[in-house]
Order: structure tokens, then sequence, then C-alpha cells
């Protein structure tokens, strides 16, 4: 299982829009892709509305895990940018 922990980059957190981002490129992957806040119930990163439950605002970590290290790598970097820009 690969695992990353990364710094969410967008200025409002992970609204909507990145939400959506993300949900969508995470649902290019077979793979599972779940997505976790301080070691709280996983969410699967392919549901932008289970992805705003965990409330992460700009600058929180959110640990991303994958059987797919490319899918990780992914997410990890789309979470990190400021996709509201």
């Amino acid at each position: 299982m690969a695992k990353q922990t990364v710094t969410v980059g967008s200025s409002v957190g992970l609204h909507a829009r990145p939400a959506a981002v993300i949900a969508t490129a995470a649902g290019a992957y077979d793979e599972e892709i779940l997505l976790s806040i301080d070691g709280e119930d996983p969410v699967e990163a392919t549901s932008a509305l289970m992805i705003m439950t965990l409330g992460a605002d700009f600058g929180m970590s959110v640990d991303v895990e994958s059987e797919n290290a490319d899918a990780v790598a992914e997410i990890a970097a789309l979470i990190a940018k400021d996709l509201d820009s």
C-alpha cells in the first residue's frame, strides 16, 4: 500500500471545485484511493461529496493511500496545488 501525506494547497480548502477535480482524477484509476485526516475514517477519493466531508482547510495535512503508487502521487499533487487559481 502506497501512502503519502500532503498539505492542502487550495486557499479555501477542499471545497466543491477542488474536490470535483480530485474526484475526477481519482476516477481514472481502477484501484481504490482513500483520503483521511489525523487517522480519522478514510473517504473514497472518487466522491467529491465525501472529500468535502473531510473538512480539509488550507494548510491541513491529508493522507492519500492506494495500492497504486502513481494514483497516490497524482492525487497528492492535486491536493497540494491551489486548484482555485
